[in-house]
């Protein structure tokens, strides 16, 4: 894996775009180690082969799973904003990586485009407490129906607004909870049973 962009390259496009589109970004810095940590203990990376990240922005997380997982896994990144996605299409020289420039409710057509019917992981942070509570529900439905049983849903948030989402379309949710250097960071933990 080779990137071309530097750490302070990632901040500033990252910064900017929370401006400018801050209901697409959950907040205006990308996500600090202890949160990435603590989001990834819960991937087994020996069995996961196929893993879904929504909304990797600059690839902070992108990049801390690219390099714990499988070298025969998928990393398949769903990304709204188009500047994003160029950065990291230039920035990620990784066989194992595709880059989907869409929304986080096309996932099961993308998985179906790239030959997966089903994903093992799904990760995300996109701001569900900036969406109408109907994307919301989508989202997360659609990211049950392409999970694997026993698959996981992994989420973080600067808010607990997706909680009931999660809870009724995933019955039980795992939570933890810490404090970032920014903003309180909730965990939730979810499998497809």
């Amino acid at each position: 894996m080779r990137e071309v962009k530097s750490p302070g390259d990632q901040v500033l496009l990252f910064a900017s775009n929370f401006f400018k589109h801050p209901k697409m970004l959950g907040s205006p810095i990308p996500s600090p180690r202890s949160l990435i940590e603590q989001l990834l203990k819960r991937v087994d990376w020996n069995s996961a082969r196929v893993i879904v990240e929504y909304g990797p922005g600059v690839g902070t997380i992108t990049r801390e799973i690219l390099l714990r997982m499988h070298p025969e896994a998928t990393l398949v990144v769903i990304e709204m904003n188009h500047d994003f996605v160029e950065y990291l299409k230039e920035s990620f020289k990784d066989a194992r990586l595709r880059v989907v420039e869409g929304s986080a409710a096309e996932v099961q057509s993308v998985l179906e485009e790239l030959g997966h019917p089903q994903a093992d992981y799904v990760i995300s942070g996109i701001p569900f407490s900036t969406m109408p509570p109907s994307m919301r529900d989508e989202i997360v439905q659609r990211t049950y129906s392409v999970l694997q049983p026993k698959g996981a849903f992994l989420v973080y948030q600067y808010s607990r607004r997706v909680l009931s989402s999660l809870e009724r379309i995933f019955g039980k949710v795992q939570r933890s909870f810490m404090l970032s250097r920014v903003l309180p960071v909730w965990f939730f933990y979810c499998w497809r049973q």
